[in-house]
């Protein structure tokens, strides 16, 4: 009898190592075809949110050479225009709407304008983000609320729209633009990581949900990029020190992906379908390491902890990185990161003084 019983762990261990066998080799087979398989963009409608500037104004220039028809959205309307004035001219049909993504009244508004223009998209990509640096004894409840309104429900509202219209054709594409810092939980950026894991969630919980439906989800997970956003981010505490050390990070070749090859990156993914992306080799190793010890990665980042500027001032003021100016922050080795912020138009006040000395007539083109 015992034996007979062996015998028969033994056959159901087989025929479940068989079965696991099948399904992992059908998973292979598919990632490796969608590997080669790339849909066109061309003539799809895209949104991208957050697109006056940054990665979201780079990714959609590589959506316009793709040939997608656009549609971007902000807060601020005169950045907007301005990243249509710029997307208009190398030849995309653009859509600009203005809109807050955290306020889901705003968010429902822009899906009518959409559906009555062109019907339904076909991608949507949720980028839009801000960013408080800072120790957490400076952050507020306010900040934290912020972040989740911008980052996760700013994530979920658009979706939940596109959604409605994709299952409805069968088909679409929705690009989630996370961070690194929603893997692993980095000093000093804790409102903005803790939206950032829980938009990791949402994301990979409804690629798991929506792929019978015909849609795809891609979950971007990038590292520090060269997007210029650092001028903007908000920083507290010893807020000179806390922008000296971001705009560094933010800046060299070493320790930040170019915005533009991050652009291209996460449309490629998008147009083969990719599950999850992970931008730089930076972000990999991390990820890595904290899949495998991530105990140990939290001890060591308590200790870098230990070394970041620290203040015993009791303000939860917060300054922008363009009031927050060093010697360090202005130095030739943040040179790649202040020029990438004047490219992709973090700079709105050249803007103005471009306006300005066009006359005040350039004021009114739109």
């Amino acid at each position: 009898m015992r034996v007979r019983n062996v015998l028969i762990a033994a056959a159901a261990g087989s025929v479940a190592a068989g079965a696991v066998a099948g399904v992992g080799a059908v998973l292979l087979g598919r990632a490796i075809w969608k590997g080669f398989r790339e849909i066109s963009l061309r003539g799809k409608i895209a949104l991208v949110t957050g697109s006056s500037r940054g990665l979201g104004l780079a990714m959609a220039q590589e959506l316009a050479r793709e040939g997608a028809r656009l549609v971007i959205c902000a807060r601020d309307e005169a950045e907007l225009r301005w990243a249509q004035e710029e997307l208009q001219a190398i030849g995309a049909e653009v859509l600009a709407v203005p809109c807050d993504v955290g306020d889901r009244e705003q968010v429902r508004k822009m899906f009518e304008q959409i559906r009555a223009r062109y019907g339904a998209l076909d991608v949507l990509i949720n980028n839009a983000g801000v960013i408080q640096v800072g120790p957490l004894h400076s952050q507020t409840i306010e900040d934290f609320e912020e972040a989740m309104r911008v980052m996760f429900w700013g994530l979920v509202y658009p979706t939940l729209e596109a959604i409605r219209d994709m299952r409805a054709m069968g088909s679409g594409h929705i690009a989630n633009i996370t961070s690194i810092g929603g893997r692993i939980a980095v000093p000093h950026l804790v409102p903005y990581s803790a939206a950032k894991f829980a938009a990791i969630g949402f994301s990979e919980g409804i690629h798991a949900e929506l792929a019978k439906d015909g849609i795809t989800v891609t979950t971007v997970v990038p590292g520090l990029m060269r997007t210029g956003s650092h001028v903007n981010a908000r920083y507290k505490g010893d807020h000179r020190k806390e922008y000296a050390w971001f705009s560094l990070g933010a800046s060299t070749p070493v320790t930040a992906m170019s915005a533009h090859r991050a652009a291209r990156c996460v449309i490629t993914a998008v147009k083969r379908g990719r599950s999850s992306v992970t931008l730089s080799p930076q972000a990999k190793l991390a990820a890595l390491a904290h899949g495998i010890a991530p105990g140990l990665v939290s001890d060591a980042l308590g200790m870098v902890n230990r070394i970041m500027p620290g203040s015993r001032s009791t303000s939860t003021e917060g300054f922008t990185g363009k009031e927050s100016r060093s010697v360090v922050s202005e130095s030739f080795a943040t040179k790649l990161g202040r020029d990438a912020a004047e490219e992709l138009h973090q700079n709105p006040e050249q803007r103005r003084t471009d306006n300005a000395t066009s006359g005040p007539e350039a004021l009114l083109a739109d």
